[in-house]
């Protein structure tokens, strides 16, 4: 029993020590996509930082308290709503990024001083570095729980989509009250880019998957994918073991690419000893997926 307790032990620092890194990885990466292109051209940053600079003009208050300020809520929001280890992995994410943006703001370098490709390619390396960030289960404060927060009420919506439409919102108004237009379109060309990476870090290129499940808790399993996290169908296959001849069932589900991670962490909560394979699915249509008559 002592043994399996510290290997238990074990692979619970190991998983804490992984994730850990993978914020510091990721916010090394967004500190260089923000600070060596984008804030040398001028792009603004939508979120909380954007709300603050608006809020500046009318009060004169320092960006960076304001920024302190608004993220005091959001991250009362993070504890009561995702729990402790959100919040620590948040805390995290903040702290490290802002320490990244500005060690790297020492250093002269400019990597470029066109606006569009510093939209483009400084999108693409921001993108990157929140998705990291984002795929363990972490944020970078500010939008990012709000992004969290709604999606657990609009599931069907990507992550990186929610926070493309709070900062086209905030870098709109950004505009009109500064009167920085081409700065703010710049900056929706980021904004459109960081989304789209974010995307395909955290859900990849297919949009559904099928998910094969064998277990022996295969009623508590139904229970929650039907009616509990997941909320899918559910299709009971028939099987058995060539090698022990025991009868099996088989679950099949299809689900969207973005609800992978909340399978995973679901079957595993249920089952750790679980047989599941998930495999890409080219094109779905029916109920809850792409309508086949509406197919050209």
């Amino acid at each position: 029993m002592d043994s399996i307790k510290k290997q238990l032990e074990k692979k619970k620092a190991l998983k804490y020590l992984t994730k850990y890194l993978v914020i510091v990885v990721g916010a090394a990466v967004y500190a260089i996509g923000f600070q060596f292109f984008l804030f040398p051209n001028a792009i603004v940053s939508g979120g909380v930082v954007g709300i603050a600079m608006i809020i500046n003009v009318f009060t004169s208050l320092p960006v960076g308290l304001l920024t302190v300020v608004l993220n005091v809520p959001l991250f009362f929001i993070a504890w009561r709503h995702f729990g402790l280890d959100f919040l620590l992995g948040s805390l995290a994410g903040v702290a490290l990024s802002s320490v990244m943006v500005d060690l790297f703001a020492l250093s002269s370098l400019v990597a470029t001083n066109d606006p569009m490709l510093a939209s483009i390619i400084g999108g693409v390396i921001k993108g990157a570095g929140l998705g990291m960030i984002y795929y363990v289960g972490a944020t970078t404060g500010g939008v990012d729980i709000v992004a969290k927060f709604l999606r657990q009420r609009h599931a069907h919506i990507n992550f990186g989509t929610i926070i493309l439409i709070m900062d086209v919102i905030i870098i709109a108004a950004y505009a009109f009250v500064l009167k920085r237009y081409e700065s703010a379109m710049y900056s929706l060309v980021a904004m459109f880019v960081v989304s789209k990476v974010i995307d395909l870090v955290l859900y990849g290129t297919d949009n559904s998957s099928v998910c094969y499940v064998i277990s022996e808790h295969s009623d508590e399993i139904i229970h929650e994918i039907i009616s509990g996290r997941v909320h899918r169908g559910v299709t009971i296959l028939n099987g058995a073991g060539a090698y022990s001849g025991r009868e099996e069932k088989i679950l099949m589900c299809v689900i969207k690419r973005q609800q992978i991670s909340e399978f995973r962490r679901m079957i595993r909560s249920i089952d750790p000893n679980s047989f599941c394979i998930v495999t890409d699915a080219k094109d779905v249509f029916g109920k809850g997926f792409e309508n086949i008559a509406e197919v050209k």
